[in-house]
Parts: structure tokens; sequence; C-alpha cells
């Protein structure tokens, strides 16, 4: 018996894609899919409903790369609302509790040294985390409470960029894997004294990818022709561009594309090198600047782990 047809189309690359309030990321995932006839798709790191900005969603060829946009480093741009917090963090919950202090953007600057670098913070109850196999937001919305464990995460840059009123204070934020801006607010607000949630909350960054290069939706539903919209994919290889790149020719990419090791001349890479253990990192192989299989080195040879069948 041969194998099953694949449905859709073999398209490959990312959509950076600009992601609307109130839109979940599995149903804009599932939308942009359709929208290309893709065979598969994917989106690296889940954005609240509630928020907007850059949904990085991956097509083909392009899911083998997710894990190296879901390691990659976010901004944000979120606006803190102070006096109540919510089940949530975000405007979307029922309130738990209200304050009527309100902290000066003085108070909320002497705190943030706090909250930069390598810092512990516990999830909201309402996030995708899984516990006992089910996610924390299923338990929650049952009424049910998750004890969720305190976690170090990276917090590279925090700064207040405006005061819209006392009420409000909006910063930019660049964080590292696994980050909540949520939980960032919640435990601001606790550290000046007061209550708070996220109100806004727009994410402008991904890695490489950027809200200014980002499509809407509405901008590809605009697009009637299919051709035409694979026109605004981005290529795999920029999602790899923290990689050092060997390039190889022909007879090389075939045989790592056949999963077999390649032997290549010196210099091998630029900027490659091992660590103390005596591991090398992966090496991007690449074909005429096109993307042939992320790889390990040893010596002088490539051995590929994850082949690119474009």
């Amino acid at each position: 018996m041969g194998r099953r047809r694949k449905k859709g189309r073999p398209v490959s690359g990312w959509l950076i894609l600009d992601k609307a309030h109130d839109v979940g990321s599995t149903e804009a995932v599932s939308k942009v899919k359709w929208l290309f006839q893709a065979q598969k798709a994917g989106h690296a790191g889940t954005l609240d409903p509630l928020a907007t900005g850059v949904l990085p969603i991956a097509l083909g060829e392009a899911t083998k790369t997710v894990p190296y946009i879901m390691d990659a480093q976010k901004r944000y741009r979120f606006t803190a609302k102070w006096g109540v917090s919510t089940a949530t963090d975000d405007g979307e919950g029922e309130v738990i509790a209200t304050s009527d202090r309100r902290p000066s953007v003085e108070e909320i600057g002497a705190v943030l040294d706090r909250f930069t670098g390598d810092i512990e913070q516990v999830p909201p109850q309402f996030s995708a985390i899984k516990v006992g196999g089910e996610r924390a937001y299923d338990i929650a919305r049952d009424g049910g409470e998750v004890a969720l464990a305190a976690r170090t995460i990276t917090i590279h840059e925090l700064e207040i960029v405006d005061t819209p009123s006392t009420d409000e204070t909006v910063f930019e934020a660049v964080t590292g894997k696994g980050a909540y801006v949520r939980a960032l607010v919640r435990d601001i607000a606790h550290a000046v004294g007061t209550e708070g949630h996220v109100s806004q909350l727009r994410r402008l960054s991904v890695g490489p990818f950027h809200a200014d290069d980002g499509v809407t939706i509405a901008q590809l539903e605009e697009i009637t022709l299919l051709e035409d919209r694979d026109e605004v994919l981005t290529p795999i290889a920029l999602s790899l561009s923290g990689l050092p790149q060997a390039a190889v020719d022909g007879p090389q990419a075939d045989k790592l594309r056949r999963g077999q090791a390649a032997v290549i001349a010196p210099p091998v890479a630029k900027g490659v090198r091992g660590d103390s253990a005596g591991t090398i990192e992966a090496v991007l192989a690449v074909l005429h600047d096109d993307p042939v299989a992320i790889c390990e080195l040893d010596g002088l040879k490539l051995k590929p782990t994850r082949v690119f069948n474009l």
C-alpha cells in the first residue's frame, strides 16, 4: 500500500503575521494554512488573543526551523493599568483585587532593576503550561487552581516609554524564551505596592522578524492569486541567520540531503567554534545561499541533523 498523499501545496517559508486583536494563535495558523493551501504550518511562540503584533508562522520546510525562532529574543510594547488585578492578568479576566495607590514614574523606575536580567517568575494561572497533562488555562477556566512553580527567565531590557495618565504606564521590554509580560506587570505592581494588569500588548519583534515587515490576514485575503501570496513569504534562511554557514557544492548537497555526511575543505565556516567539551555548534550548509541542512561539524565533516527538501 502506497503512502497517503498529503493535502495541500508543498509551499515553504516564514510568514511574518501581524496578528490582529482578539484572534488566537491557533486560529491564526489555521487561517494562514488555508489561505496558502499549505501542507504543513506551525507558529513560533503563542501570542495571547488580546495581544497584537508579530506571530511568526512557518509553512512547509520552515517548520523544521521553529525551535530557532522559539529561542529567539522578543521585543514587546505594553501598557500596565494600575489599581486593578484580574484573574488572567490582562483586561479579559474578572477583577480579583483593587488598590487606590498609583505609583509615580520615579517609584516604578526604582524597581525595574529587580526585573532585569535573570529573574524568577511564576507564570500566570491562565497560561499554556501543562499541569498533569492539562493546560493551566483549561484548569483555571474550569474553576480550578494550579500551583505553578517559579522558573528562571531573562529580561534583557526593560524601560518606561510613556505615561499617558496616573493610571497607566507604557513599557518596552526585550525578553528571552518563556517570559510572560502579564506576570511581569503583575509583579512590578506588587513591588510598588499596588495592583496591576496588562491593558494593551503588542509584540514588535521575534528574532529577525519585525512588525514593520509584517502582513495582516486582511491584507493576505486581498491577494487573490496563490503565487502572489507566496511572494510575501520570508526565506527559511533568515530564521537561521544566527548560525555559522558552510558552503557546499552540488555533490556534497546531494549527500547531505540523503542523510549522509559531507567532507568539506577549509576554511569551514566563519565563526564556527566548539565548547570546552569539544561539542560543535550547529552549522548551516548552503548551496548558492539556499539552505541544504543543519549539521553538526566534526573536523571537516558535516553531519546532517535537519535536511531541507526544497
